[in-house]
């Protein structure tokens, strides 16, 4: 018994001496380098085995010139942009926006006053709104079919 009391004291002062230890560093204390998870990995480091360079950057090599590097060239204005090969994004079911996903589903499980449905006290009150709007929709695509374009 005496055992578990000791224990549990120990526990409850363990976090109370390492809030003690917290603080500002002593001037003696030795500084610790920041360190960076790209420490060590160049910009220019090799993707696939092929360097990307931009403008007029050399291609790199060792000193006597006998190490052959890959590398492609492209403009100095594309180097801070996204990649052309990854730039013509096609939307599909898998990477559409969430946004997007519910407004498809917008008009799923609507029921009751202006909801143009027969479940609930006044659904079908919702449906003149409805063909209001599609009516006006219909004559604005057929007056602007009408009107000739100006050249």
């Amino acid at each position: 018994m005496v055992g578990r009391v000791f224990a549990a004291a120990l526990l409850l002062t363990a976090p109370a001496a390492a809030l003690a230890q917290s603080g500002p560093p002593s001037p003696d204390a030795p500084r610790v380098p920041r360190t960076t998870a790209t420490e060590g990995v160049s910009r220019n480091a090799p993707v696939n085995g092929v360097l990307v360079l931009y403008g007029n950057e050399r291609c790199p090599t060792n000193a006597d010139g006998a190490e052959v590097v890959v590398c492609t060239r492209r403009p100095a204005e594309e180097q801070f942009r996204i990649p052309k090969e990854l730039r013509n994004f096609e939307v599909t079911p898998e990477n559409q926006a969430w946004a997007a996903k519910e407004a498809a589903n917008q008009g799923v499980g609507v029921v009751g006053v202006g909801s143009c449905s027969t479940v609930g006290a006044a659904g079908a009150t919702g449906c003149v709104a409805q063909n209001a709007t599609r009516w006006k929709r219909e004559r604005r695509a057929a007056t602007k079919a009408e009107t000739p374009e100006l050249p």
